[in-house]
């Protein structure tokens, strides 16, 4: 589904992300780590088009990232981190208004729309300002915007963060029928836990650099996947001195 070369991307003179190469099979639910400020969210947005790389490609079923956007932003659907939103329309406008832009009739959008509102609890909520959502709501009608025109590769950078518990179980719900049906999800997230538990693949970046790829079992190495990943990226930071840290009553 996605083939990467040699993706590169500095800033300034900080290399963010290093001649990274990757393959994500189609069908996969394919999981992104890495420690903060390890390169994901800048690889994640070169791979989607929306940052474009010093150096290296990108295929996304078989067609350069860089060489044929439009075609690609159709096969595609993009929660991005720090999600931005047209927040003073309603959460309905908000679903007509992005599918619209994909082309797609009135009628249809109207139909998968309440489907969406339904299905993400959003129902009573969807003629509310998206303003006026809590931090969890609107991460849902965010992915609710990036399925509605039925892409082949869902990209979520943190897609669970600030989700309930019942909200969770409803997402991985549809993204496991996602991918049962063939599609693809590449998911990014800090929790070892739920990367473990819904992907099939995984990829662990740190300082912009690939430090292993591939089944979760061939990189958890016997492990489970936090303790591996503590492992590939250089484990655990020694902290400071903070004997002082007591509550006043000890």
């Amino acid at each position: 589904m996605v083939a990467v070369r040699g993706l590169t991307k500095f800033f300034g003179t900080m290399c963010a992300v290093n001649q990274l190469n990757l393959d994500i099979p189609r069908g996969s639910m394919y999981g992104f780590v890495g420690p903060n400020g390890a390169g994901k969210t800048t690889t994640l947005s070169m791979m989607t088009g929306f940052l474009r790389p010093d150096a290296g490609a990108v295929w996304v079923v078989g067609q350069d990232v860089w060489k044929n956007p439009s075609a690609i932003r159709a096969k595609i659907g993009i929660l991005p981190d720090r999600l931005r939103l047209f927040d003073r329309l309603s959460g309905q406008e908000l679903l007509t208004y992005t599918g619209l832009l994909h082309g797609m009739d009135k009628a249809t959008v109207a139909s998968r729309s309440a489907d969406l509102l339904t299905a993400l609890g959003l129902a009573e909520d969807g003629r509310k300002a998206v303003a006026d959502y809590s931090a969890g709501m609107t991460k849902k009608i965010g992915l609710a915007c990036a399925v509605i025109h039925a892409p082949d590769l869902l990209v979520l950078d943190e897609p669970f963060e600030a989700i309930d518990p019942v909200s969770a179980r409803t997402i991985a719900d549809i993204l496991g029928a996602f991918v049962r049906d063939g599609g693809t999800v590449i998911l990014s997230s800090h929790v070892m836990g739920t990367v473990e538990k819904l992907c099939d693949h995984v990829a662990v970046i740190a300082a912009g650099n690939l430090r292993a790829a591939g089944p979760i079992q061939q990189v958890a190495a016997g492990q489970d996947l936090e303790s591996r990943f503590i492992d590939l990226v250089g484990g655990v930071e020694k902290q400071g001195e903070l004997s002082w840290l007591r509550p006043s009553s000890a």
